[in-house]
């Protein structure tokens, strides 16, 4: 039904940035909502940011005016620009949308999962 498909994770030095990128396809009518959640080894999966389709964020206190979160809506991608990276921004990031589908369904999707690792 629908794919949400990540790319941009890797391995960055403490300081660095990294951008990553979500793209949604499948049969999709209209996202309400974008985001990323991350989860780190032994730790429960916490949301990171999301935006709506008409532009509100919101972001976890902990990456406040280091992490910005945008979207094309026309090309259902949302991004996450990451900048001043810590090592403890070291988790496997995952892009959620909160989708409703062309048959009127509304589900909420994840993608498979991108790492992201902070260490020098």
């Amino acid at each position: 039904q629908v794919q949400l498909v990540e790319s941009g994770g890797g391995l960055v030095q403490p300081g660095g940035s990294l951008r990553l990128s979500c793209a949604a396809s499948g049969s999709i009518f209209s996202i309400y909502a974008m985001g990323w959640y991350r989860q780190a080894p032994g730790k429960q999966r916490e949301l990171v940011a999301t935006v709506t389709s008409g532009g509100s964020t919101n972001y976890a206190y902990s990456v406040k005016g280091r992490f910005t979160i945008s979207r094309d809506n026309a090309k259902n991608t949302v991004y996450l620009q990451m900048n001043s990276l810590k090592p403890e921004d070291t988790a496997v990031y995952y892009c959620n949308a909160d989708v409703t589908l062309q048959i009127g369904i509304r589900n909420d999707y994840w993608g498979q999962g991108t790492q992201v690792t902070v260490s020098s």
